[in-house]
């Protein structure tokens, strides 16, 4: 991979390009074309995972001060859940970057959002590794800025499993029931898909890098759904 056209489109400069190169392999594509001098981008995406937990955290802490901790552990997982990482991704075209395997790419791997999150939590790490937390605390705060007002306004911070239990319970008269359904990748790196039920009907279904992540996904997939049928929005 020539390194030099994501540096420029991403406005990043890396010392060793090997990183950027890692950051932006997604193991599908060793799968189909082996490398020894290729790894993929999944060791990158656990330590970039740690990194944003940190500055979204350290952001939190400096900028709302009055907060208690269990808000501010709420908002983090708001700025740092896959989704929002798969939009900080799109932002940045990250997708067209990557490479993928033909087979993952023609099911639109490009645009899939764990994938997307991964990726950008594997640049987060490459950067991290080359650049140190001050580059990467500059290259994050413009995309924690741009959320977390709305965030705040809608609310969405807030627990999704607890909300759609106490909704479904008040609508329905029904208690939801979590079934995880999937677990992919290697163990050290797994994205697992849950699924929500009331009675025996899916309401919603989610991904993340662990079940209570993925679990979230699913209720607020859930709320979703539950908010049309009661008429209003979420």
């Amino acid at each position: 991979m020539n390194t030099e056209i994501p540096q420029r489109e991403l406005g990043l400069s890396f010392n060793d390009p090997n990183l950027l190169q890692t950051a932006l392999t997604h193991r599908s594509y060793l799968n189909e074309v082996p490398n020894p001098d290729l790894r993929d981008n999944e060791r990158l995406e656990f330590l970039g995972d740690a990194v944003l937990d940190f500055i979204s955290g350290e952001y939190l802490y400096h900028h709302f001060p009055d907060v208690k901790e269990g808000e501010l552990t709420s908002l983090r997982s708001a700025l740092v859940r896959t989704e929002m990482l798969a939009n900080f991704a799109g932002r940045i075209n990250l997708g067209s970057f990557l490479l993928m395997g033909k087979g993952e790419e023609e099911t639109g791997g490009r645009e899939r959002p764990a994938i997307l999150c991964g990726a950008f939590e594997a640049l987060i790490g490459a950067l991290y590794l080359d650049h140190g937390l001050d580059v990467v605390r500059e290259f994050v705060t413009p995309f924690i800025e741009a959320e977390i007002g709305t965030i705040l306004r809608t609310k969405s911070h807030h627990d999704a499993k607890s909300k759609f239990q106490e909704l479904a319970q008040s609508f329905y008269k029904i208690t939801p029931r979590y079934k995880t359904i999937a677990e992919d990748g290697p163990d050290h790196n797994k994205t697992f898909t849950v699924a929500v039920y009331l009675n025996d009907v899916e309401y919603g279904r989610g991904k993340g890098s662990n079940k209570q992540r993925a679990a979230q996904a699913a209720a607020r997939a859930a709320l979703n759904r539950l908010n049309a049928e009661m008429g209003k929005e979420e």
